[in-house]
Formats: C-alpha cells, sequence, structure tokens
C-alpha cells in the first residue's frame, strides 16, 4: 500500500483534490456574488458593470449540465484543479511532497477554489501566462507568439487586474517592447479583447469609470491599511504565510533568468500596488489573487534548498490542514453560533421557497440590494429585480432589462429593512423580511439623463441651471404618462468627496419628462465654495429613488 502511495502519489494528489472540491461544491450554499455572477450568465454580453465576461460563460456552461450549486461552480472546480497542475510544471518536480505541502497550506485554493468567482480563471491563466512567456522567451517563434496573445487576452477576460501580470513582466523585461514577434503577441491579444472594448465604449465605458473613479474611494484609515497586510498573511496560509512569503522574496535570480525575473516582478509589483491602493479606500485580500502563482513558485525554489526552513513547513502543515478541513466543515454543516456564518452559508436553502409561496410565484422587487435580488433568484427560479438606491453604488441591475420587463406587471415589493412599513412580514434566517403587493410595477431606474459636459462651473449665488438628453423606452414613456404626481419625485442628489450631503427636489412633472427630449434643469443649491458631485435620481411610489446618471462635477466659486 505505502509503495503503491509512493508510486502513485500525483495521482493520489489530484484526485483527493479534485472529491473534495467536488464535495464541497455540491453541499456549500451559493454565496452572494456567486448568485450575481449566476445572473450574468442569464444575460449574455460582451461585458458588465463589474467584470469582463469570462466568469458568466463559465458559469452558463457549467449550468447547462447540472442546475444545482455543483453546475454554477463546475468550470472553476475544473479550472482550479488545472491551475494546480500546471503551476506544478514550473516548479522544480524533485520533491514534490514539497510542492503538494504549499498548495496545502494555501488555503484559498482550498476554501475559495471551488467557487463560481472571477479570481479562479484570474489564476488559472496566470499561471498560464506565465508557462507560455517561459517557452516564448526560450524560443520566439510566431506560434508562441500568438499562443502568448491568446492568453494575455484571457487574462483580461478573466478579471481586469490580469493587466497587472502582463505590466509587470513588461516591467521585468522591457526589451520585450522592441521585439516584433511580442508586439505581435500584444496586437493578437489587443485584436480578440476588441468585442470587450466595443462593449465598453457603447456603454460609455461604465465598468473602467468605476473601478478607477468610484470604487474603492474613502477618507483614508489606518485599519485599511492593517487589514490588507493581515490579509495577505491569511490567502497565503492561514499558518504558512508567515513562512512562505520572507522565502519567496529570499530567493535570489543568481541566473538572470528572465521568467523567474517576471515572477518576481509580478509577487512584488502586486503587493505594492495594492498597499499603495490601502491609502485610497479598502483593498480586499483577494485582489492580489495572481500573486500566489509566484509566490508558491519562488517559495518552493528557496526552501528546496534550505532544510530548516523545509521543517519549518513541514511542522505547519497538519495544523494548516486541521485548520482548512474545519473551515470546508463549516461551510457545508451549521455547527457554529456565529452569525457572520450563519448568514454567509447555512441561511437560503429552505426561506426562498415558502417567500415564493406567499408572493405567488411573482417577480419579487428587491430594495438596493443584489445579493438579495440574485440568491433569491437562484433559489427560487423566479426572475427578480435590484432597485439600487442613488447613494450607493450601482450594479448589473441598473443596466439589465428586468426593469422594463416588469413595468405595470404585478410583483411583490420586498426588504429587510423598515419591515414595519410592508403590510406583511416573513421571518428568515437573514432577519425579518416586509413584503407587499404591487398591482402595477413602475420604476425608472434604467432611464438615464446625459449631460454633454462631464464638469460644471458656478457661482455661489447663481442657480445651477443645465441641460440634459434622454432617451426613453415605449416602457418608460408609458409608466410617465401614467403615473400619479404624488407618486412621483425627482431630485439632484448632492455628494461631496463620496460623501451624500443634501438633495436638491426639482419642479418637473412627469409629463415634461415623457415629453422632452432636452431637458432643462434649474434648481436653486445654497451650497459654500468648493468641489462637489450630483447626480439625478427618479423615485416612483414606495421603491427607493435610483441612479438616473453618472456623477456630475460641481465646482462652486
Amino acid at each position: 500500500m505505502r509503495r503503491f502511495a509512493i508510486e502513485h502519489q500525483r495521482f493520489i494528489f489530484y484526485i483527493l483534490w479534485l472529491v473534495l472540491g467536488i464535495i464541497q461544491a455540491a453541499l456549500t450554499e451559493l454565496q452572494d456574488d456567486e448568485a450575481y455572477y449566476w445572473v450574468y450568465s442569464i444575460f449574455p454580453a460582451w461585458g458588465y458593470f463589474d467584470h469582463p465576461p469570462l466568469t458568466a460563460i463559465m458559469i452558463k456552461a457549467g449550468y447547462t449540465i447540472l442546475q444545482n450549486e455543483m453546475g454554477v461552480r463546475l468550470v472553476s472546480l475544473l479550472m482550479n484543479l488545472a491551475t494546480i497542475m500546471l503551476l506544478e510544471k514550473l516548479t522544480d518536480r524533485r520533491n514534490p511532497l514539497l510542492f503538494y505541502a504549499i498548495i496545502i497550506s494555501l488555503g484559498i485554493l482550498q476554501v475559495a477554489g471551488f467557487m463560481a468567482t472571477p479570481d479562479i480563471p484570474l489564476m488559472f491563466f496566470t499561471v498560464l501566462f506565465f508557462l507560455v512567456y517561459k517557452k516564448f522567451i526560450q524560443n520566439e517563434t510566431p506560434v508562441s507568439a500568438l499562443l502568448l496573445g491568446f492568453v494575455m487576452c484571457f487574462l483580461l477576460y478573466s478579471k481586469y487586474h490580469g493587466i497587472l501580470v502582463i505590466f509587470f513582466t513588461v516591467l521585468s523585461n522591457p526589451k520585450l517592447l522592441f521585439r516584433p514577434l511580442f508586439l505581435l503577441a500584444a496586437g493578437t491579444g489587443f485584436i480578440l479583447f476588441l468585442p470587450h472594448l466595443y462593449w465598453q465604449f457603447q456603454n460609455d465605458f461604465i465598468s473602467f469609470k468605476y473601478h478607477l473613479l468610484e470604487s474603492n474611494v474613502n477618507d483614508y484609515k489606518f485599519s485599511f491599511t492593517t487589514e490588507y497586510l493581515f490579509g495577505q498573511l491569511l490567502i497565503a496560509g492561514p499558518i504558512a504565510g508567515i513562512i512562505l512569503i520572507p522565502a519567496a522574496f529570499k530567493f535570489r535570480n543568481n541566473n538572470k533568468d528572465l521568467a523567474i525575473r517576471a515572477l518576481q516582478f509580478t509577487l512584488v509589483g502586486f503587493y505594492v500596488f495594492f498597499l499603495l491602493s490601502s491609502f485610497r479606500g479598502r483593498v480586499e485580500a483577494n485582489w492580489t489573487a495572481p500573486a500566489l502563482i509566484p509566490l508558491a513558485i519562488l517559495a518552493h525554489s528557496f526552501i528546496l534548498k534550505n532544510a530548516l526552513w523545509k521543517k519549518a513547513l513541514y511542522i505547519t502543515v497538519p495544523l494548516s490542514v486541521a485548520v482548512i478541513l474545519f473551515l470546508r466543515l463549516v461551510m457545508i454543516v451549521d455547527i457554529l453560533p456565529f452569525v457572520t456564518m450563519k448568514d454567509r452559508f447555512h441561511s437560503w436553502k429552505k426561506w426562498p421557497q415558502e417567500m415564493k409561496r406567499l408572493t405567488h410565484g411573482l417577480p419579487v422587487v428587491w430594495n438596493n440590494s443584489y445579493q438579495r435580488a440574485s440568491k433569491y433568484w437562484f433559489y427560487t427560479g423566479q426572475p427578480t429585480l435590484s432597485l439600487n438606491w442613488y447613494r450607493e453604488r450601482k450594479n448589473n441591475f441598473n443596466y439589465w432589462p428586468v426593469e422594463t420587463d416588469l413595468i405595470h406587471q404585478p410583483v411583490y415589493h420586498a426588504d429587510i429593512y423598515n419591515s414595519e412599513k410592508f403590510s406583511n412580514i416573513l421571518n428568515t434566517p437573514i432577519g425579518k423580511i416586509g413584503y407587499r403587493y404591487d398591482s402595477s410595477f413602475v420604476s425608472f431606474s434604467t432611464l438615464h439623463f446625459s449631460l454633454k459636459k462631464r464638469s460644471i462651473i458656478i457661482k455661489q449665488n447663481a442657480p445651477l441651471n443645465f441641460y440634459t438628453s434622454l432617451h426613453i423606452s415605449p416602457e418608460h414613456k408609458s409608466a410617465l404618462q401614467k403615473i400619479e404626481m404624488q407618486k412621483f419625485s425627482i431630485r439632484l442628489g448632492i455628494f461631496k468627496k463620496n460623501k451624500w450631503i443634501k438633495d436638491l427636489p426639482l419642479s418637473i412633472t412627469p409629463m415634461q419628462i415623457a415629453n422632452t427630449r432636452n431637458l432643462q434643469i434649474i434648481a436653486d443649491h445654497q451650497l459654500d465654495k468648493g468641489i462637489y458631485y450630483f447626480r439625478i435620481s427618479l423615485q416612483a411610489a414606495d421603491y427607493p429613488p435610483t441612479h438616473n446618471s453618472e456623477k456630475i462635477l460641481l465646482e462652486v466659486q
């Protein structure tokens, strides 16, 4: 038996990894973002508000085979396995046990490696990129260049963070910019990525504006930086991070290997880039996921030649395995009394079907929660809508045609906040859900006002005066013509440093909006001198006021 285990250790390791992943994927409730990406797959497109389209394509493929949590995660699960197999090819394979010890210690590859998130294809194409790049610099041919371009393209289709992998690799070897075959690779990747860029152009570059200008922009707190640093230790561990991170940084590229140099630049680059980002706002620990690829390779290369480090790592492995297996267990079985764990992993199995019965199988409109809307849709099969509050972030529900399909249709309106204001209440593991029947739904969250200017400058004592244009769908025009004035309002939400300051109510009727292509807006602001932003927001009945324009810069002089 022992001899069989030694001779077939790779086969045993990967089979066990796959079996554990299958069990985890099948028995763990879908997470908020996974459900959101599942809704992505219902609306095929070359892009989405938050991410490029590859995750949606992967979910669509798996869910076509199995209509459950396992189907949503199927392709991600297999891609996670392939990532580790390719990663082993980039290490010295003289000591496979050391490689397995490192992989087992990287807990995120296990507790999140089965989930349908963009980080899974991003890590897969990161390791594939370094594998192809290594072969490219060893033997530059048109075929290797085209293959490199193909991989670069899919890095970007996975998640926008993929551009950092390419950037730091080029930074490690600037001469690439003068090599015709690398330019062929870059051109190939660019051409293959053009459909997504064209989608961005058609949608006013919504993803780029959000990620570059709106996402992760907050007043600095020291905790942003400390949480980031602690988070990096956890995702590189949770126990062995204190060994693997220093080991990776201590490795010396004595042979000046360009492939190793690219790994080092990528590792340092990711950590430094997101460390600096923590001074701009909160950084999610998983944003550095691609850095785990060079981390594992470089740490392996260093520890392989240092017996004391190897011994220290092996000592931590049993503890790492125990912690990770326990985490796997509590994600499946509700055995901990912590509210956070219950909310995240054990709250959505039964009550959605009960609510579907109580709402007679009608669509449910949720207040400002793409998570609840997406998970309710997944667990009931009933279309839902998230009406997003204008003071918080947008998401793809602002762009999907769900609202248009529901106008003047019977729906139920639901929320977990202010449940006492609703006519019905359902007690659930996620809290009290208030809900009410609406025989003719009306909302305007996908009606968008456009301004030619992205900024407006006015005097302190002068009114805010500008023109805006809008294209109104037949459904929205009909809704505007029918809605009662007392059930409609329009306002300008004023913000400063991304914090809401005040609302400026506007005396504009629904009929004026319905019948005017170019609408003049005049408002007394009473603002002090300074830099502000404003956003136009419409509200119908008791539904939340929604995003109806981009944030426009306002300078009061």
